[in-house]
């Protein structure tokens, strides 16, 4: 048993088995579905192939963070059971729980002066952020302490890359990310943005890509150019995906031929109703350690 709760929110978009597995918590943030309020669950309320259905046939969506009652509440089970806590959030370039998470941290701290509570700021999204949980939890595994832990987790969140394609821009003209006009001429011609998330968590449009085949192939090339030893990288790679399971296969395919030497298979999940929400279907993201994030 540890001494401490290595913990983050649902928002890491990994599996409800594997947070379990490697004795994750988490956190749930909030979505509304048509005006129904449901928890950010790992796609326990409602499965995700049946949200993104109901997205893509209009019905609307809005998300809410995690509010400070609420983080205080779920820190202070922990602390009474005489745990030390170490939280990561989602990135605040994406989201302002960090900033709930800091405050609530506050005031936990007065009522049980004696624990320890760090809260991190992941700079990191969907499954990007739950390859960083799993690499934690690694360490803690290996004994680190919550304080190595928390010192080597602010020291190499920035080596964690994010690049993500989406191939249905419905949803990113719907959230403003993209004009109206752009977005009618993108989906004419086929366009598929590639971004990522910059140094400062915040998302990045860096190319447009023509045909789905060629994002495909462009987004394993950024891999190439970015994993840590190149196509020598032998560390883990996770993909998520929003209703487009094929196309993230078809990434993972490439992965898999190119790095030889990855920690495993490339593992696939989906992109959680959170950040879901924005992106709508036909998303796929891809996450992997490599050079420091630097713009």
């Amino acid at each position: 048993m540890f001494n401490y709760i290595l913990s983050c929110c649902s928002t890491a978009d990994l599996s409800k088995e594997h947070f379990e597995e490697r004795d994750i918590k988490y956190i749930c943030f909030h979505y509304k579905l048509n005006g129904v309020d449901y928890p950010d669950d790992l796609g326990q309320s409602i499965p995700f192939e049946e949200f993104y259905k109901r997205m893509d046939f209009g019905e609307d969506t809005r998300t809410s963070q995690i509010n400070v009652t609420e983080y205080l509440e779920y820190f202070s089970r922990f602390l009474e059971e005489g745990k030390d806590i170490i939280h990561i959030t989602l990135s605040s370039g994406i989201s302002g729980s960090y900033n709930s998470a800091v405050n609530a941290a506050k005031i936990a701290k007065e009522r049980y002066p004696e624990r320890k509570i760090y809260i991190i700021d992941s700079l990191a999204a969907s499954s990007g952020y739950g390859l960083l949980m799993d690499k934690l939890a690694d360490l803690r595994d290996g004994g680190m302490d919550i304080d190595e832990l928390r010192d080597w987790a602010e020291e190499n969140k920035l080596n964690l890359h994010h690049w993500f394609f989406s191939s249905d821009l419905k949803f990113f003209i719907k959230g403003g990310r993209v004009s109206k006009t752009a977005g009618t001429v993108g989906t004419i011609l086929g366009i598929c943005p590639l971004l990522n998330v910059s140094f400062d968590g915040h998302l990045i449009a860096r190319a447009k890509i023509r045909s789905k085949k060629k994002v495909i192939q462009e987004i394993v090339k950024r891999m190439e150019e970015n994993a840590e030893g190149g196509l020598s990288y032998s560390g883990k790679c996770y993909i998520s995906q929003s209703a487009c399971v094929e196309d993230a296969k078809e990434v993972a395919k490439l992965v898999e031929e190119r790095f030889p030497n990855l920690d495993g298979r490339v593992i696939i999940n989906y992109v959680g109703t959170t950040i879901g929400s924005h992106t709508g279907p036909g998303t796929v993201a891809l996450f992997f350690w490599g050079k420091k994030r630097e713009d």
